[in-house]
């Protein structure tokens, strides 16, 4: 009976340790899987990003992409009067380029390349 109970034993840890090495095999190679998954899907370029913010602009939740775009980006340089009172302008080094920003209704109210200290107040209104 002793026997027995000791070739269970055995037998036991054998497939646990088999089966362990097992489970890491199958892991490493999906985690290379996932990895290419993730290559594959970048997401829009900078310029598509700007793009996509100036024909967004004036809708409502255009601020929201500008701050999901351009996390820490952001630099304000100037304030004016437009959009629900009072617009910021807000400039990314990186790629030169100036947004304007009404926070009362979160929204972009207008892009231009270049740094841009007050935009025209047509453009802000």
């Amino acid at each position: 009976m002793k026997l027995a109970s000791l070739l269970t034993g055995i037998a036991m840890i054998g497939l646990v340790t088999v089966g362990d090495v097992s489970l890491k095999a199958i892991n490493t190679s999906s985690a290379g899987v996932a990895t290419a998954a993730e290559a594959k899907q970048s997401g829009p370029t900078t310029q598509e990003k700007i793009d996509l913010i100036t024909k967004n602009k004036g809708q409502i939740g255009g601020g929201d992409q500008l701050r999901r775009f351009f996390y820490g980006e952001l630099d304000p340089i100037g304030i004016q009067v437009g959009g629900g009172g009072h617009v910021v302008n807000l400039y990314n080094k990186t790629n030169d380029v100036t947004f304007s920003y009404c926070a009362h209704y979160d929204v972009v109210v207008a892009v231009k390349k270049g740094r841009v200290a007050q935009f025209p107040p047509a453009e802000v209104k």
